[in-house]
């Protein structure tokens, strides 16, 4: 037997050890997760070169066209809506105008959350108190609510309803990085950097926040899945996203009429949505995983 050949079973259990150390690192549903929101992602960016057609336009003669699973046509992939409008091109403009409510709403509100507990840990007194009241009462109120009240008062569009949704979830933001900036200047190496010479902004944003960075990295994940659900919600309830824009919320909105006669036109974006959210929270487990070094 030639040593090669003696060597395939040694490297035959490398290879099985490696592969099973990969899995471990990379569970199978992080990979698919991850593949799903890089998926939305593209989409999102490439939407105007993807959709087949206008996601406005209309054609009555093909209204309520089954997709093709259903007997429909190559036409229409996904199926028309009830004036004849392309689903599939509505979804995928649906996943461009929900993604960037939802990028830009987690982005104000982890800002605004990490902003504010730095400024309660930094100053204490009655700062730190008017940090923890405006907490207690953001957290004590449904968000629902507030929306909806915000909404009915002063109308809709684009740009408020992202500043507004961009006040969901700060409190946990502005919590976590409030305790974990007592922590860090009280295990004193942000004060030996003040001592040296350096601003306080400078000591908080390249010493503290760079150290805290994976616990909000994780609370991202968790504030993000919630923007998309609640601008769902509030679209479903037409409050949200209004015509001839289409978010998802607004496509299981108007689906729910025709949930008999044409189920696709709220199963799609309903499955668009669960996945979504779901993929984050896989994401986000295993990030809390991976992050906590208790665990590793």
């Amino acid at each position: 037997m030639s040593h090669s050949a003696a060597n395939l079973p040694q490297q035959f259990a490398r290879s099985r050890s490696n592969v099973r150390a990969f899995f471990k690192a990379w569970p199978p549903l992080v990979l698919v997760s991850l593949a799903w929101l890089a998926s939305m992602l593209l989409i999102a960016l490439l939407t105007q070169w993807l959709m087949p057609y206008g996601f406005s336009e209309i054609n009555l003669r093909a209204r309520l066209q089954p997709p093709v699973l259903f007997g429909g046509s190559w036409a229409h992939v996904l199926g028309t809506d009830e004036l004849g409008r392309d689903v599939l091109s509505r979804t995928l403009s649906a996943i461009q105008i929900s993604l960037l409510i939802a990028f830009a709403s987690t982005a104000i509100s982890t800002l605004l959350g990490v902003l504010l507990g730095m400024l309660a840990a930094h100053f204490r007194g009655w700062v730190e108190n008017l940090v923890l009241v405006l907490i207690d009462f953001q957290a004590s109120m449904p968000f629902m609510i507030i929306a909806l009240a915000v909404l009915a008062f002063f109308g809709n569009s684009l740009m408020l309803f992202i500043c507004l949704m961009g006040f969901y979830g700060w409190e946990r933001a502005a919590r976590i990085a409030r305790s974990l900036t007592i922590a860090a200047n009280e295990q004193g190496y942000a004060a030996a950097v003040h001592d040296l010479g350096a601003s306080a902004s400078r000591v908080y944003g390249r010493h503290v926040l760079p150290n805290i960075a994976s616990t909000i990295i994780v609370n991202i994940t968790v504030t993000f899945p919630g923007v998309v659900l609640l601008e769902s919600g509030l679209s479903f309830l037409g409050l949200g996203i209004q015509p001839p824009m289409a978010s998802l919320g607004n496509m299981v909105g108007y689906g729910r009429d025709y949930l008999q006669s044409a189920p696709w036109l709220l199963l799609i974006p309903s499955i668009v949505i669960v996945m979504t959210t779901f993929s984050i929270s896989a994401v986000g487990d295993w990030l809390r995983d991976r992050l906590d070094p208790s665990t590793n």
